[in-house]
């Protein structure tokens, strides 16, 4: 099977590269490879179980058309500071210019038009005040918060503005492999388990998420493409009542704070804010299960979650980020007999794990009730979890109330970022005819990052025909 550009991986960035293409008026033939099913198609059953099924042979929140960001919260983050390393690559200004381009298209597409963070311009220097008095670094990052049931009528749109303007999209195949001549990359070998299919193109975009990292760092070990280890980001899942996180959930909506605690001077950051959101679960190889968060636009809880992430790289002698993240998720897994585990930040403070009888005589309600009650220090590695708990601390002068005893710590949270592909501006790889694109190149975080590099990598690949 011939075409123009073949792209692996439905999610933000190969989904804007097509798009991008099509917006250019490109003839080019594209085919868009998925191992996961369309938007219409993605459910994930602990909706009507209320329990994690452990979906095979992936987990529905985390792949299919739009990758985990039509389950996510949906938050589009409009500042060049905020998602990654993509920056350093093209220069800011451009990668300014290309979230406002980026922004316009999901506002195309039905995105709530109010951006959050921009008002309450007192408030804002208080909390800023705050912070500094904690030696924290508050971020100002606009967002357009689409909410996880409207991400999903966004994305199902945009899936179908696809197919209409003939993109191929083969949902339910796997690619196994590169097809390589003499150092050039040709296309991929794909599979959905009964046909395989090999598929020549010019261009190959592999765009395939954090759900993906681990399948693209063997993939650039086999065929010697240039890349340097990356970086692996392990921590909690905060989850506290509305009533604290008041006024930062209404002044900024999503407070990143980034800071380098005593004694190790790690970097520690927030992520993921979510104002009445709700902690979730997904599912990764090898029957990992890593703990997440969402909000959506009308469903709201009593309480606010998100996680802090301390940044750990790896190169001499050991360089596999991505394996030791997943031991460390192994071990809380097991612990947690396969589930996720839940800690009250006094009991760690205390010493001593936490028993789900004693969950249910505070204030707080854990949102993810199949997280099991038990002890993440026996699990955490003792620099990251010193490293969380002087943040947490930390947080509470800017959040008075933050490191309250009843606070729930959720575990693992851990985010994979493959090993830094090298490439140039254009985003060529050292294998002619292969590009590397979003969260699985290791140059980008997150869903507006990631459509951006799409964006001009489609601009790029218009270009040419």
């Amino acid at each position: 099977m011939n075409t123009d550009v073949v792209i692996v991986g439905a999610g933000p960035a190969g989904i804007f590269t097509a798009l991008e293409m099509l917006k250019k008026g490109s003839r080019q033939k594209i085919i868009m490879v998925e191992k996961g099913r369309a938007v219409e198609d993605r459910h994930c059953p602990k909706d009507k179980t209320k329990r994690c099924m452990n979906c095979k042979p992936y987990c529905h929140i985390t792949t299919g058309f739009s990758g985990a960001g039509a389950f996510s919260d949906g938050k589009l983050s409009l500042s060049y500071e905020v998602g990654g390393d993509l920056p350093n690559l093209i220069g800011e200004e451009l990668a300014q210019e290309t979230i406002h381009y980026a922004d316009q298209i999901y506002l195309e597409f039905g995105a709530d038009t109010h951006i959050e963070g921009l008002e309450h311009e007192e408030e804002r220097k208080e909390i800023r005040k705050r912070a500094i008095h904690a030696g924290l670094k508050l971020v100002d990052c606009p967002i357009r918060h689409m909410g996880t049931e409207k991400a999903q009528e966004i994305y199902l749109a945009i899936e179908r503005y696809l197919q209409e303007h003939g993109v191929e999209i083969y949902f339910g195949y796997e690619c196994s492999n590169l097809i390589l001549e003499q150092n050039v990359c040709k296309g991929v070998s794909i599979s959905d388990g009964k046909t395989d299919l090999e598929i020549y193109a010019k261009h190959t975009v592999v765009a395939t998420g954090r759900r993906g990292a681990d399948w693209l760092e063997r993939l650039c070990a086999e065929h010697n493409i240039a890349h340097a280890p990356g970086t692996v980001d392990i921590g909690v899942r905060v989850e506290v009542r509305n009533e604290v996180m008041e006024m930062v959930n209404r002044v900024l909506y999503e407070s990143k704070l980034v800071g380098w605690p005593k004694p190790f001077k790690n970097k520690v950051r927030t992520f993921c804010q979510n104002p009445g959101g709700f902690v979730s679960q997904e599912n990764y190889d090898n029957n990992l299960a890593v703990v997440n968060g969402h909000s959506y636009k009308d469903l709201k809880s009593d309480n606010t979650n998100l996680s802090i992430l301390c940044s750990h790289n790896f190169s001499i002698p050991f360089n596999q980020p991505i394996a030791y993240a997943q031991k460390v998720g192994e071990l809380t897994n097991m612990l947690a007999n396969g589930q996720i585990l839940v800690q009250r930040f006094g009991d760690i403070l205390d010493g001593k794990r936490t028993w789900q009888k004693e969950l249910a005589q505070s204030n707080l309600r854990p949102t993810l009730p199949d997280a099991v009650a038990g002890d993440i220090t026996a699990a955490m590695p003792y620099r990251a979890m010193t490293n969380i708990i002087g943040f947490i601390q930390a947080m509470d002068y800017v959040v008075p109330g933050f490191a309250a005893y009843e606070t729930l710590l959720y575990s693992p949270e851990l985010k994979f970022y493959s090993n830094r592909v090298k490439m140039d501006t254009d985003f060529n790889t050292s294998l002619q005819g292969l590009h590397c694109l979003g969260d699985s190149s290791g140059w980008t975080r997150g869903l507006m990052m990631a459509s951006i590099m799409g964006v001009l990598m489609g601009r790029k690949i218009a270009g040419e025909g």
